[in-house]
C-alpha cells in the first residue's frame, strides 16, 4: 500500500510543501506549494516573517489535501533561530534573523565569562556569531525583560509544529545547533546556562528525530479541511535531514550539502572533540538515531545568490546560467577570497566586497562580472579542499568519493570544480536531499521503512546521480598554494 507523507522544507530564501509517495520500492516527490521566505528589516532589526510563513504552511496543507491527501507531516528549517513563547502560549515577537547584527562581537565577549575551550568541550559546536547561544547572550545583555517574560523558547521547526499541534518540544538535531546542548548527556547544559545567567526552564523537553509530537489541532483541521494527522518531529535541522538521505550504504562517506550554506563533513557514531577539532572550528551536530553530523559550515551559494541580487539592483538581470558562462569565460586562478571572511556574511554588495578583499590582500582586483564570479567559484572549491583535508585529519580516514547533495547539485560548474580541487570523484544527488530525509524519517516513524540503512537504499533507488571526475589536478594543486596564503 502506498504511503503518502507531507514534508515542509524551509530554506533561507524559500519554502516548499512536498508530498512524498512511497510504494514500497521508491519515493516519488510531488511539489504542491512553493513560496518565498523574505526577511523583513524594521527599525534596524532583521526578522523572519513567521506569521506569513505559517499561512503558507496552511496553504500547503490545503493543496496537499486537494492533491490526494497525506498520512503525516514533517517540518525542517535552517538552524539556530527561535521564537519566544509567553506564559499564555503566545508568540512574543517575530523571530530575529541569524544575519541580524545583534550578535556582532559577542563571541569574544562570551569567552570572558567562559573560555573558548570550555564551551567547545561541553558542546562540540563550532563558533559562529549567529549561534543561538550568542543570540541569547545578546537578549540577556540588551533586552533582559524578553527572557524574563518568556516561558518557552522554540526553534523554528518546533515553533511551526507548536502552531499546528499546540505541543512544545525541542527536536534534538535542531537543538544541537544552539551551542547549548551538553554533548555527553544530550541535555541542556546547566553549567553553560548558569554561567551566562540564562534560565533553564525556558527550554522545551528534547525529543529524538522520528518522535510523534501530536495531531493537528481541531482548529487547523477545520480551517484546512483535513483529518487530525500526526506531526512528526523529523530531523528539524535541514542539514541533518539532508545527511539522512545520503545515498551511501556503508556509512563511511564524506558529504557536501550544497545550498545557501555549504555543510562539508561526514557522519560518525561518536563525536570528536579535541584540540584539533577546536582549532579547525568544526562542529558535532545531533543526527538521526544517535549519530553525529561532524561537519564544517562554509558560506556557500549565498555568495552567488547575493551577487546576482546586487547586479539586479543595478539593472543587470543575469540568470544563474549567464553567471556560470561568464565565469567559465574568465581567466582562471587570478585571485581568491576567503568565503568565510566576516564581510561576506551580511546582505549587501558582495561583488564590491570581493573586489575590496582582493585589493586588501594584494591580489589582482577582478573587474568584470565574469572575473568576480570566477573568483567566487574557485574560492568556494578551494575552501572545500581545505575543509576536506581537515576532515580527513580529524577523523583519520580517507574518503574516495564526495557526495554532493541538495540544490547545489544543479550547479554543474561548482560540482566539477569541487572534483578538480579535492581530487576526488564527486557523486551529485539527490537534488531534493533535505526533503528526501524529511520523508524518510516520517516513513521510519510509521514503520513503513525498517531503518536508516534501508532508507538510504530507497533514496539511492529513487534518485538520479551524476558523477564528476577530477580534471587538471596539477593546476589546481599549484593554485591551492596561493589560496592558502590568502586564508591563513
Amino acid at each position: 500500500m502506498t504511503k503518502r507523507v507531507l514534508a515542509f522544507d524551509f530554506g533561507a530564501s524559500s519554502g516548499r510543501a512536498i508530498i512524498g509517495c512511497f510504494d514500497g520500492d521508491k519515493i516519488t516527490l510531488e511539489e504542491v506549494h512553493r513560496f518565498s521566505n523574505d526577511p523583513v528589516s524594521v527599525g534596524g532589526t532583521v526578522y523572519w516573517d513567521v506569521l506569513r510563513l505559517f499561512h503558507e504552511i496552511k496553504q500547503g496543507i490545503i493543496k496537499a489535501r486537494m492533491a490526494g491527501g497525506f498520512d503525516s507531516i514533517g517540518i525542517d528549517t535552517w538552524g539556530v533561530d527561535f521564537g519566544l513563547i509567553d506564559s499564555e502560549g503566545k508568540l512574543m515577537e517575530n523571530p530575529i534573523h541569524y544575519r541580524d547584527a545583534r550578535t556582532v562581537g559577542l563571541v569574544d565577549e562570551a569567552f570572558k565569562t567562559m573560555p573558548r575551550e570550555k564551551i567547545y568541550g561541553i558542546t562540540g559546536i563550532q563558533f559562529m556569531e549567529l549561534n543561538t547561544l550568542f543570540q541569547l547572550i545578546s537578549l540577556k545583555k540588551n533586552r533582559p525583560w524578553m527572557l524574563e517574560r518568556a516561558d518557552k523558547m522554540l526553534f523554528m521547526p518546533d515553533l511551526f509544529a507548536y502552531m499546528l499541534t499546540g505541543k512544545m518540544c525541542a527536536e534534538y538535531s535542531i537543538a544541537s545547533t544552539s551551542q547549548i546542548i551538553d554533548l555527553q548527556t544530550g541535555s541542556w547544559s546547566k553549567e553553560l546556562l548558569d554561567a551566562f545567567g540564562i534560565k533553564e526552564d525556558i527550554f522545551a523537553p528534547i525529543v529524538k528525530p522520528g518522535t510523534v509530537l501530536g495531531n493537528l489541532t481541531s482548529e487547523i483541521c477545520e480551517e484546512c479541511g483535513v483529518d487530525p494527522v500526526p506531526v512528526i518531529s523529523v530531523c528539524g535541522h535541514d542539514t541533518q535531514s539532508a545527511i539522512t538521505s545520503v545515498p551511501c550504504e556503508d556509512g563511511n562517506f564524506a558529504f557536501l550539502s550544497s545550498g545557501t550554506w555549504s555543510l562539508f563533513g561526514t557522519e560518525l557514531e561518536k563525536p570528536i572533540v579535541n584540540e584539533t577539532s577546536l582549532n579547525i572550528n568544526i562542529t558535532n551536530e545531533g543526527g538521526f538515531d544517535g549519530t553525529v553530523g561532524f561537519l564544517k559550515n562554509i558560506i556557500g551559494l549565498w555568495l552567488i545568490q547575493e551577487s546576482r541580487r546586487q547586479w539586479q539592483r543595478q539593472g543587470e538581470d543575469y540568470s544563474y546560467a549567464d553567471l556560470e558562462k561568464l565565469a567559465l569565460a574568465a581567466e582562471p586562478f587570478k585571485c581568491f577570497i576567503d568565503p568565510d571572511a566576516p564581510e561576506f556574511v551580511p546582505h549587501g554588495n558582495i561583488p564590491k566586497r570581493v573586489q575590496e578583499f582582493c585589493e586588501k590582500t594584494g591580489q589582482y582586483v577582478p573587474q568584470t562580472v565574469g572575473e568576480i564570479m570566477r573568483c567566487i567559484y574557485e574560492s568556494l572549491a578551494m575552501k572545500y579542499k581545505l575543509t576536506f583535508e581537515k576532515l580527513c585529519e580529524c577523523t583519520e580516514r580517507d574518503y574516495p568519493v564526495i557526495h554532493v547533495i541538495g540544490g547545489g547539485t544543479k550547479d554543474t560548474l561548482l560540482c566539477q570544480l569541487t572534483a578538480n580541487s579535492c581530487n576526488r570523484t564527486v557523486k551529485a544527488g539527490p537534488i531534493e536531499a533535505t526533503v528526501m530525509g524529511n520523508v524518510a524519517v516520517q516513513l521510519m516513524s510509521a514503520d513503513a521503512v525498517s531503518g536508516i540503512s534501508e532508507a538510504r537504499k530507497i533514496v539511492a533507488n529513487s534518485s538520479e546521480l551524476k558523477v564528476y571526475e577530477p580534471a587538471e589536478v596539477d593546476k589546481w594543486e599549484d593554485a591551492y598554494k596561493d589560496f592558502i596564503k590568502i586564508v591563513k
